[in-house]
């Protein structure tokens, strides 16, 4: 685990609920969407809070999500959900998630969130403010 977390700066931990398993025993796939989506809002409340874009009428919305499951979680465990950020062009990024079960201690899940700026009162593509775009970039993956 410290090996994780001494390479992935940012991470959000994430309890795994009961409820969350389904009826083959692990947590359903569906769920770490709402896992990812934990770390991309307390990844911008540590860096960037997003209040401000949003008042002024923009702010990031997600344009594609992938996940790839490489080995099942249950009950009881916790998620350290780490997020790094690749691809940073004018009006979009791509965010990165990696699950690290502190039961197993390894990556269970990769995950990916293309977000696109957007401007709410147009609706229409937005570009990126640009001191987002300077803390995007330097959690941009290497």
């Amino acid at each position: 685990m410290e090996k994780f977390l001494a390479i992935n700066p940012i991470v959000t931990q994430i309890p795994v609920a009961w409820g969350e398993m389904d009826a083959l025993q692990h947590v359903n796939n569906v769920v770490y969407f709402r896992y990812f989506e934990t770390a991309r809002i307390d990844f911008f409340n540590r860096l960037f809070p997003l209040d401000s874009l949003y008042k002024s009428g923009i702010g990031p919305v997600i344009s594609e999500n992938q996940a790839r499951y490489k080995r099942p979680v249950t009950f009881p465990d916790t998620l350290l959900v780490s997020v790094s950020i690749s691809d940073i062009h004018s009006d979009r990024f791509t965010m990165h998630y990696q699950a690290f079960s502190k039961q197993q201690q390894v990556v269970t899940t990769l995950g990916t969130s293309v977000a696109v700026m957007f401007n709410f009162k147009t609706g229409k593509k937005a570009e990126l403010p640009a001191e987002l775009q300077a803390i995007l970039k330097q959690h941009e993956l290497a």
